[in-house]
This record gives C-alpha cells, structure tokens and sequence, in this order.
C-alpha cells in the first residue's frame, strides 16, 4: 500500500460540510486540503455502478487536472427492503427540477418500503468509498459502512441528505438527531476514514 508523502491534498468534492469534515480528520498530518472549487475544477460524470467506482472517477480525474493528490468520497444508503437500492443512485433519487430534495428522496424511499410490505426492522446501511489517487494513475479504495434501520418519520434537522430516516444500530435517535461532529465519528466515512489513515498516513 502506497504511503502519502505529500503536504497538499485536493478533495474532489463542491460538497462544503464533506470538505470540513474531510480537514478536521486530515489536521493532525499538517496537511494543506483545497478542493475541486478552489482549483475550478468541473463535477465530473459518474458512470459507474459502484460506490468505488464513482469514487475512482472522481478522484483520478481532480489528480490528473491538479498535478496533486487527490482524495474523493462516494456513498449512499442500501436499503434491504429495496433490494439495495437507492445505492449509487442516492443522489439521484432527490433531483428535481428545483435541484436536490431529500425530503422527496426520504418519502420515495419509504413510499417503496410501504408499497412492498416490506418487514420491520427495515434495515439499511450507509456506505463510503474513499479512492486516495496520484498523478501517475495509482490509487488506494477505502471502503466503509454503518448499519442500522429506516424509520419514519423523518426527525431531525441536523446532518443531510437521507440522515433524518436512518437510525445508526445502538441507538435512539437518528443521524438527522445527531450531533454533526458525534455523528463524524461513528459515521460511513469515518469508517472508510479509519482505514485511509492507518493504510496511507500511520
């Protein structure tokens, strides 16, 4: 596994909270972190079918642009009683002509579960890949998830996208209920994050 020797690293993300989380976990590497907005750079088309491949997408194209490192994040939400779905499409699921709406998404999502009978608990899990690329065309894929259930209805106004249905197993109160920062911690990409650190930067 590849070790990072840098002193800069762009994330590939216009996402701003993803960003900042993105830093914090970096602070202790002394590293400077920019991102695709501050090299404008364009949201290149993911064409994959995986969370990993997205992620490579990204990644590798935010390094061959920059001449940097680069670091890009994909997730979702499985949903079991959905056969996994909305999966790389979880994004999408939320594209109207106003632009994204997760509160659409989140009745979507449980209008398929009520449609479906689907059995309770109904479980679900939130999954992260992170893809480390260099300008040479190597990377490292990170992935990472956390498990837990849909409920409804939806309750919190922290967090974002599809964080006010899913309650992370172990607990009484949904991401959307969460401390932005506990929640870090526990998260998908924490999870993913775990792993980058100790196979890159420990």
């Amino acid at each position: 596994m590849r070790r990072f020797e840098g002193t800069e690293l762009v994330v590939a993300t216009h996402n701003i909270g993803k960003l900042e989380e993105i830093a914090a976990l970096l602070e202790p590497y002394q590293i400077k972190v920019t991102s695709n907005r501050d090299h404008t750079l364009p949201e290149p088309e993911e064409t994959e079918t995986t969370f990993a491949g997205n992620a490579r997408i990204k990644a590798h194209a935010a390094a061959k642009a920059t001449g940097l490192p680069a670091l890009a994040d994909d997730s979702g939400i499985e949903v079991d009683g959905l056969d996994g779905a909305p999966g790389v499409y979880t994004a999408d699921w939320a594209e109207g002509p106003e632009g994204r709406d997760f509160s659409k998404a989140m009745t979507r999502t449980w209008k398929e579960l009520e449609e479906r009978d689907a059995p309770f608990p109904r479980t679900a899990r939130f999954c992260s890949t992170l893809v480390l690329a260099w300008p040479d065309g190597h990377d490292e894929v990170f992935p990472g998830k956390i498990e837990g259930e849909v409920v409804w209805p939806m309750r919190g106004d922290q967090g974002h996208g599809y964080d006010p249905i899913f309650r992370p197993n172990g607990y009484d109160i949904t991401f959307g209920e969460m401390d932005r920062w506990e929640k870090n911690k526990i998260s998908h990409r924490a999870d993913a994050f775990s792993k980058l650190i100790a196979g890159c930067f420990d």
